[in-house]
């Protein structure tokens, strides 16, 4: 395969070396990157621990929320019972979906992601393990205060979609609402930098010889989840901003009678919530693909159509929101586009289906514990995914949208096709991080529970729903046909509850992280992640010559604790890993790990408290914990660029490679990059909205500002961006006066992005509009409002940067910073020249 970046292929042929290892290298290496001590154990960065600490914190949320479900089965297992009050059960029914969705499915296979890709690539960790840390600890947070609302009687009552007008002020005047809308928005910024640190983990971080041909079935699914969520999640955090600002300060967005649409959330929250299914599906497929092999002890059949259909998956799936949507009287051209997508979407799933049936029919399929998940998993998943192509049918949607009908088809797929092959990883893969594996006896006895449980309380809702039960409704009048199939569900809901139970036992019992050894390479698995590891992952990164690398490169985990390939030591001093090039994964620098700290747990403290604050309207205490929030994100970022003495070191076999990178080869270049991605998704949604609402009330939209203050906004964002692009040509002409022309361009160029925002304000309130009058004011606005934090960011940014000037930091050889700096302030020019002219061109007075 051609070079990407000069180096050499054939050097790879020095490996495995040859000879004992240097006395005291091992023990450097241990002592770098040394487990925590007391407390410690907060503070530590580890994706060994990290990933720990998330699937736990998951597998809590999957417990605390079945927990409201059976609660919520026994109040429906008999009609007119009054077991629980109507606002209570409401309140259950809404946090119970909303931390199954949120809390449960997507951070549970990110948290997979967290702990098994670094031993899977062949890494030490992921390029941000302290962004990984600071997105758990957002999360723990944000997850626990939302839960504990049903405490306080403070819990969300609208459903887990908050369909408005039931959650405007209105119908919904407490704070109840805000609770959800603020605490989602913040968890699922939470999910977006998990998605960041998978993203550039999975393409830069790689072991040498790792091309994307050899890539491991379940990265593969994880990278495809990371960018789904970097396209679908803004939607969700825009469409809550909304509402919650609608709440907060009465700006029309989704009220008619200014001009607002009900409809609009429905466009956003399905655009993120029916991706979402298959941003939990994807992983967990690649789990059942990595799983399934090693039940069979056979390689996976198909393995580059595999690929091929999750990308296809990934695609299509956000073709499909509005078959949610196919009562609310969309045109006839919509509802048979997305009629005919919502059927197409099930292709290339089918696809993994029968390359899982293949591989198990020809291998020797081993039915111990996660050989039983898996087969199991798929059952289900089929028959859900077979109710799926009904509900897809338009004429058929329209007899079972909103009935029990629904319920059944929605958990069937996501049982079968989320949690079944969660509980197969967690019996697959605990032996890689426990002392001790899962017992096996248990492990059937919670298989068949949770088989049964599972038919006995979903499978009748079917037929409840076409009898005519609407869900989401707290009880039922008796003679309608409906009460034993709701006892059957009930019953079967407790003995879903008691597998679950018998899991928690065995777990117990038997898992020991963090030990020292563990259990082992319980059922042979073929993935680097089966390797002899330690706190550093991997003794040295190997040479990836195969897809199966432990099964066809003979000696290989042996070579790998012998130290006998890349960085078998610490080559600094420090944590490091081996950054290599997207395509063929040859080595292009070393870097370095940052040292475990607290800054990352304060910043997620701060960051939850800014928005719980929020939430109970006490907006001083919201914004001192906001600016304490920046305050310790900033110290997190202050040393990160810090300088080596050394410019190169060797990795391994007399292989050189430099010790620092900038530009595109950088991994913080791909990591904004990708965060932009994300603003950029917002800001686009916003134009979708604006164009959206005034295309459904457009008599309520005035005039907007003349062209001489569109001119003048657009002159000083252009001029931000140049001066920006300058003050990176700066730095790099290295110059005696290089480091203070690039901060004072920084600076200006910060400057110019700020003036512009106030011009385009001082513009849009020359004319009258008021936000709360219409639904003009109020997208407009909101644009504002948008580019507005921008503008207070990039301020942020340029006095960051003349600080790193007075304290000596920039350095001509050392422009990362400054290169991201710019970045992101060539992108807020640009959205800011995007909402100038869209505001002032369309609808075109």
């Amino acid at each position: 395969m051609k070079s990407e970046t000069g180096f050499d292929p054939a050097l790879y042929e020095r490996f495995p070396t040859a000879g004992e290892r240097p006395a005291g290298e091992l023990e450097a290496l241990e002592e770098v990157w040394c487990g925590p001590k007391v407390w410690q154990w907060i503070t530590a960065i580890n994706n060994n621990f990290v990933g720990v600490y998330y699937v736990g914190a998951a597998m809590l949320f999957f417990v605390l929320a079945g927990i409201l479900a059976v609660l919520m089965r026994t109040q429906l297992a008999l009609p007119m019972n009054g077991f629980l009050p109507q606002e209570t059960y409401n309140q259950f029914f809404t946090v119970h979906g909303t931390t199954m969705m949120f809390l449960f499915a997507v951070p549970a296979v990110e948290a997979l992601g967290v702990l098994l890709l670094p031993q899977m690539l062949g890494a030490r960790d992921l390029p941000f393990p302290r962004l990984s840390a600071y997105a758990f600890w957002a999360y723990l947070i944000g997850g626990l205060a939302f839960f504990a609302s049903l405490f306080f009687g403070l819990a969300p009552n609208g459903g887990w979609f908050m369909y408005p007008p039931l959650t405007s002020t209105a119908w919904s005047p407490g704070i109840n609402a805000d609770f959800w809308l603020l605490g989602i928005g913040f968890i699922e910024i939470s999910a977006i930098a998990g998605a960041i640190e998978i993203i550039v983990g999975v393409l830069r971080t790689r072991a040498p010889g790792m091309t994307l041909d050899k890539l491991p079935i379940f990265a593969w699914a994880m990278l495809i989840f990371a960018g789904m969520i970097i396209i679908a999640f803004p939607s969700i955090i825009l469409s809550t901003l909304l509402l919650e600002v609608e709440r907060a300060l009465n700006w029309p967005f989704f009220d008619p009678l200014k001009g607002g649409d009900p409809l609009l959330w429905q466009h956003l929250f399905w655009f993120f919530g029916h991706p979402e299914v298959y941003i939990i599906f994807l992983p967990a497929a690649g789990a059942m693909s990595t799983i399934i092999p090693a039940m069979a002890r056979t390689p996976l059949v198909g393995h580059r159509l595999v690929v091929l259909a999750m990308l296809a998956t990934g695609f299509i799936s956000f073709g499909v929101w509005a078959h949610h949507m196919f009562t609310t009287g969309m045109p006839t051209i919509s509802t048979s586009f997305f009629s005919a997508a919502s059927m197409a979407v099930s292709i290339p799933a089918g696809v993994q289906v029968f390359a899982w049936i293949a591989t198990i029919a020809a291998g020797r399929m081993r039915f111990s514990t996660p050989g039983l998940f898996v087969v199991g998993g798929l059952i289900i998943f089929v028959m859900g995914g077979l109710t799926g192509v009904m509900v897809a049918m338009v004429p058929f949607d329209w007899q079972a949208h909103d009935s029990y009908f629904i319920v059944a088809h929605l958990h069937y797929v996501l049982i079968g096709g989320m949690v079944f092959p969660m509980f197969a990883a967690i019996y697959y893969w605990l032996p890689m991080t426990s002392s001790r594996p899962l017992s096996e006896r248990l492990g059937k006895w919670v298989f068949w529970l949770m088989f049964a449980g599972m038919h006995l309380t979903f499978l009748p809702m079917h037929l409840t729903g076409l009898m005519g039960m609407p869900r989401r409704v707290y009880t039922y009048l008796p003679d309608r046909g409906w009460e034993w199939p709701n006892l059957i569900s009930t019953a079967g809901s407790f003995l879903f509850a008691l597998a679950v139970l018998v899991w928690v036992v065995d777990m117990i019992r038997n898992f020991r992280p963090f030990g020292g050894r563990d259990a082992g390479n319980v059922f042979d698995g073929p993935g680097l992640e089966w390797a002899p590891t330690g706190l550093y992952s991997v003794r040295s990164i190997p040479v990836v010559k195969s897809l199966y690398p432990l099964w066809d490169q003979k000696g290989l985990a042996r070579d790998i604790e012998a130290g006998r390939y890349f960085l078998p030591g610490t080559a600094t001093g420090e944590r490091e890993t081996i950054v290599t090039s997207t395509l063929n994964a040859e080595p292009q620098y070393l870097q370095r790990m940052p040292r475990p700290s607290a800054w990352h747990v304060w910043a997620a403290v701060f960051t939850a408290g800014f928005f719980l604050l929020l939430t109970v309207k006490a907006y001083w205490p919201a914004g001192i914990s906001g600016v304490l929030g920046i305050y310790c994100i900033l110290q997190w970022c202050w040393f990160l660029d810090r300088p080596l003495a050394e410019k190169t070191v060797d990795i391994g076999a007399g292989i050189t490679v430099p010790t620092y990178a900038s530009g595109p080869s950088s991994h913080g270049w791909w990591a904004m990059v990708i965060t932009l991605v994300v603003a950029g998704m917002v800001a686009g949604l916003m134009g979708f909205s604006y164009v959206f609402l005034w295309s459904r009330h457009p008599e309520v939209w005035g005039p907007p500002p003349g062209l001489m203050s569109m001119a003048g906004v657009l002159a000083a964002n252009v001029g931000a961006a140049l001066l920006a692009g300058l003050a990176c040509r700066s730095l790099r002409l290295n110059r005696r006066r290089s480091a203070v022309l690039a901060a004072l361009m920084m600076a200006a160029a910060a400057a110019l992005i700020v003036a512009a925002w106030f011009w385009d304000l001082a513009a849009w309130r020359a004319t009258g509009l008021r936000p709360e009058v219409n639904t003009q004011g109020a997208t407009v606005y909101a644009f504002l409002a948008w580019q507005g934090v921008f503008a207070a960011v990039v301020a942020l940014m340029g006095l960051y940067a003349v600080l790193r000037w007075l304290a000596g930091h920039v350095r001509t050889d050392r422009p990362s910073t400054y290169d991201l700096i710019a970045l992101f302030i060539v992108f807020s020019a640009g959205q800011g020249a995007f909402v100038t002219l869209l505001t002032r061109l369309f609808p075109g007075g």
